[in-house]
């Protein structure tokens, strides 16, 4: 190659030359399994509606035909939003460790808007890259799927699997990504020419309290939707439609939760931490997490989400199940239960996409945030603590982080749970024979999924601190001591 081509080829590459950075990775995959769930489920519905169609007594329900509709949509959207959340966190860790460069490029005159229209063209190129794979391995996958299905039902349903709606999906998490990109690097605006004399820079919590526009937000739809909550559930004891409006003040109170998470958090992990001992160690993992709530709050959210979900589910399957056996006079048809218990299995191995999705998000951010205190540790090195000091240290933070979250998830998941049952059985009558009167619904916690939970985000824990203990032992005390 001539000289002259080289600064070329150099142009050509160094636009997509951030796509190595860390983050970027987890972020494509983030998106490619939340358009190869939306893509698979819109194939799996759909051959299930060609397989009811085909029987000449239920093919003709457009009841059926409308619950299938609204399950895809639902699921679809919630790991979509999951992935929102996963994304918009990313990219504000991600801003969080450029301070520095951001700042030098303000210093000789690049605008924040700019800065942060970057970053939003780079969530949308990510968005598309991992959408763009996403539909294609789905779409593969759904081929080879109703092939399989035929075969082992014995059956030749009239049903393609290659339809332009499955690019819908894919179409909503590049914007989706885009749009979540857009809002993790709100914080460029803020960032001066002066930081570009330090290092990532993380809001200590008084700062984070002090945003009120944030806070205000966040208290509002809180308020808001615990209202709708506590509406659907009023309602529900006169029509099991209050479900609906439950749903949206569902949905409200935790974007609420989530927006307000740098409040929520610290006094969770705070608890948390107070259980892990006195040792050095195990001060220094809690003071980690505590230091700046922002990063921390980023990393517990998604798993918050993720057991929030499922925990919802299996509550809400439960306490459906407990009403009926009473309604039954204390038993209940082993047809039905079985019926239930499928539902409940399809519908929580459905929403753990979700929480997959989440955990990708907890590595990714717990690997950033080693990467962005590679001073922090190599001054730690200099002072004489190990390299297994080290790899306790983080994985007693990510344990720690897990650990808050899981509570935190398995209590709202037991409140939402309770309150979709609650909205949608508050007016079946458990006894037939009396008159009608409302029915007031306990909550019923199923041990088994709670197991599953806790085993599960123990697993999460030692996978999400693998690759950021490996990295935090690698950094050399002079090397990191040398970053300014």
């Amino acid at each position: 190659m001539s000289a002259a081509a080289l600064p070329a080829a150099a142009r050509v590459a160094a636009p997509l030359a951030w796509l190595r950075e860390r983050g970027m990775g987890a972020s494509i995959l983030v998106s490619a399994i939340s358009t190869a769930f939306g893509v698979i489920l819109i194939s799996a519905t759909g051959y299930i509606a060609a397989l009811l169609r085909a029987d000449p007594y239920i093919g003709d329900s457009d009841t059926l035909a409308f619950v299938l509709s609204f399950l895809t949509v639902l699921l679809v959207g919630v790991a979509v939003y999951v992935a929102g959340v996963v994304t918009a966190n990313t990219f504000a860790t991600v801003v969080a460790g450029r301070t520095r460069r951001i700042a030098l490029l303000r210093l000789i005159g690049a605008s924040a808007r700019s800065q942060r229209t970057e970053l939003a063209r780079q969530g949308l190129i990510v968005g598309t890259i991992g959408a763009l794979v996403g539909l294609v391995g789905a779409t593969l996958v759904a081929i080879i799927g109703v092939g399989a299905a035929d075969w082992a039902l014995g059956l030749d349903v009239s049903f393609s699997p290659v339809e332009p709606m499955l690019v819908v999906p894919a179409v909503i998490v590049a914007l989706t990504t885009w749009a979540a990109a857009w809002a993790g690097s709100r914080r460029v605006l803020t960032v001066t020419p002066l930081e570009a004399l330090g290092g990532s820079v993380e809001a200590p919590y008084a700062r984070a309290a002090r945003r009120t526009g944030r806070n205000v937000t966040a208290l509002a739809l809180l308020v808001l939707g615990v209202l709708l909550l506590g509406g659907g559930i009023a309602y529900g004891l006169l029509s099991p439609t209050g479900v609906i409006i439950a749903f949206f003040g569902g949905v409200l109170s935790f974007t609420g939760l989530a927006l307000g998470a740098t409040l929520v958090m610290p006094p969770v992990l705070r608890l948390v931490g107070s259980v892990f001992g006195r040792s050095a160690m195990s001060r220094l993992a809690a003071q980690n997490a505590l230091r700046y709530p922002e990063r921390s709050s980023r990393m517990a959210i998604g798993v918050v989400m993720g057991v929030t979900l499922i925990t919802m589910f299996a509550v809400a399957i439960a306490s459906t199940k407990a009403v009926m056996t009473a309604a039954g006079g204390g038993s209940m048809p082993d047809e039905l239960s079985r019926v239930l218990d499928t539902f409940s299995a399809v519908m929580m191995g459905l929403v753990a996409v979700s929480a997959v999705i989440a955990g990708v998000g907890l590595v990714n951010l717990l690997t950033l945030g080693v990467v962005q205190r590679r001073r922090e540790l190599g001054l730690l090195r200099t002072l004489g603590v190990s390299n297994a000091q080290l790899r306790a240290m983080v994985l007693r933070e990510a344990a720690h982080i897990t650990i808050a979250a899981t509570a935190t998830g398995l209590l709202l998941g037991i409140v939402y749970g309770w309150a979709g049952a609650q909205s949608l059985l508050g007016s079946v009558p458990i006894d037939p024979t009396r008159p009608p009167e409302p029915t007031f619904v306990l909550p019923a916690v199923p041990p088994i999924p709670v197991l599953v939970i806790v085993a599960a985000t123990t697993v999460l824990t030692l996978v999400a601190a693998v690759v950021p203990t490996r990295l935090a032992t690698r950094v050399a005390p002079i090397e990191a001591l040398a970053e300014a």
